[in-house]
């Protein structure tokens, strides 16, 4: 195992600070205190815990700037969308800490005159969490929160690119009063971590965010003492603009969706699937307002788009690039780079390609990056046919002002998450989730906390 991570900033390869990796007796010491402590906490009656979560939230927001200068130190983000993901991620912990009062049983007819059948819910048990770099306090809020409404114990293993904004979180949760043993954070790699995490019979559930491929390993490994597991996976996501679409709303939409954090999320559009009959005008207007965006480092108050977190990310993204560009796609803007592997950042300006077609890698691969690959269609079912052809089925958009279009592309795109004239419809009250390689349960509303809850049937004899 790693002995110490080193957080660098990925816009200027700097060094932020280097924090020591747990060791494996240290995390399985932590999973046995969580563990023990869950006998405890979920003793806490609803109201406590609800009470607690509002002060957590509360005490984030006192903090905001502190933290989000620290997240966009670690991840490159730019600052306002830093200060946006802490309003994000406080309002997974106000939503459930109302949802914690809001665990209902329920009492079934029984078909005998002397039963009397009663359903309730209970806690799962210790909740183990792996969270990703490119939205460090969100993704960890709507896996804690849930978790700690519920009842459950948590502990968390933050990405090694962005551990710091969990690590505030988390020392935070301590200031207002949740217990050291409630809810934990642990560091490492997750080559070390995660089958730490799987093998114990101290957990009871395993929730994740992040690659597919990682994902389907850790529920391999979850099979043998069989846990509770909730995945929320890759993606790649289509945008179809429908005929009829208003074209500045569609291009306003794609901006906001693909552009928040340098097109590092799960659920940015990677393929923008455009009529044949507006597919010039939508290019321009397009095109002339990528152009505009502001590429610098997160902390200056004007930048739009970050850097690249790292080189893997940088690699794939200009190779995806330049084999679109070797099979005869057309660049409209970008594919400008300003990056020093020596130094360690990466940036990639903006890139919009036209003549796009189905052979590309872009078009099979998430790019996780700032480029917009444009393909045409005519017929709506071919749209669909071209958005469906993936594994993956995580998040999805349209645009159209016909009810008719939009209702048959909401009944036939296969996501879990779909825009309708909006590219950006994620929300702590919205079940948040994919189909197919992109996930199992959802995250937010009044689903986000049926995952971390057992049900149990208890029948009585009169």
């Amino acid at each position: 195992m790693t002995k110490s991570i080193q957080v660098t900033n990925p816009a200027t390869g700097e060094l932020i600070r280097e924090i020591p990796a747990d060791t494996e007796e240290e995390i399985h010491q932590a999973l046995k205190r969580g563990h023990e402590y869950f006998q405890e906490w979920r003793k806490v009656n609803a109201h406590e815990r609800s009470r607690l979560l509002k002060a957590w939230s509360e005490k984030i927001q006192n903090n905001k700037e502190t933290i989000a200068e620290v997240m966009t130190l670690e991840s490159g983000k730019p600052i306002q969308e830093s200060l946006g993901e802490v309003n994000y991620a406080t309002s997974y912990i106000d939503w459930y800490a109302e949802e914690a009062k809001r665990l209902y049983g329920r009492t079934i007819p029984a078909a005998s005159e002397t039963k009397r059948i009663i359903v309730s819910k209970q806690p799962v048990g210790l909740v183990a969490a792996i969270t990703p770099w490119n939205f460090p306090a969100a993704m960890m809020t709507r896996k804690a929160a849930p978790a700690l409404a519920a009842g459950c114990t948590f502990i968390v293993k933050p990405a090694e690119e962005t551990p710091l904004t969990t690590m505030k979180f988390i020392e935070l949760a301590y200031e207002v009063g949740i217990p050291e043993s409630a809810v934990q954070v642990v560091n490492g790699r997750g080559s070390d971590v995660g089958p730490l995490f799987t093998a114990s019979d101290f957990v009871r559930k395993i929730t994740f965010t992040g690659s597919t491929p990682v994902g389907k390993s850790l529920i391999k490994n979850s099979a043998d003492t069989v846990k509770h597991v909730s995945m929320e996976l890759g993606g790649h996501a289509p945008l179809i603009v429908a005929a009829d679409a208003d074209i500045d709303v569609a291009v306003d939409q794609t901006i906001a969706s693909k552009f928040r954090n340098a097109g590092q999320t799960c659920i940015c559009a990677n393929r923008v699937i455009v009529h044949d009959s507006i597919a010039e005008e939508f290019a321009k207007k397009l095109t002339e307002k990528v152009k505009r965006l502001k590429v610098g480092n997160g902390l200056e108050k004007d930048t739009q788009v970050g850097p690249v977190i790292n080189e893997k990310g940088y690699d794939k993204i200009v190779s995806q690039i330049n084999d679109a560009i070797d099979q005869g796609a057309e660049v409209l803007c970008g594919n400008q780079y300003h990056a020093d592997k020596e130094q360690g950042y990466f940036f990639v300006y903006p890139t919009v390609l036209q003549n796009v077609d189905v052979g590309m890698k872009i078009m099979h691969e998430e790019t996780f990056g700032p480029v917009i690959p444009i393909t045409l269609f005519k017929e709506i079912d071919k749209a669909v046919e071209i958005a469906n052809s993936t594994p993956f089925g995580l998040a999805a958009y349209f645009f159209t002002n016909n009810y008719k279009v939009g209702a048959y592309l909401h009944d036939y795109l296969d996501f879990g998450v779909i825009g309708w004239n909006d590219g950006a419809p994620s929300a702590a009250h919205a079940p948040f989730g994919g189909m197919k390689e992109s996930g199992l349960g959802r995250e937010g509303g009044v689903e986000g906390i049926e995952p971390y809850l057992e049900t149990k049937y208890l029948s009585v004899g009169l």
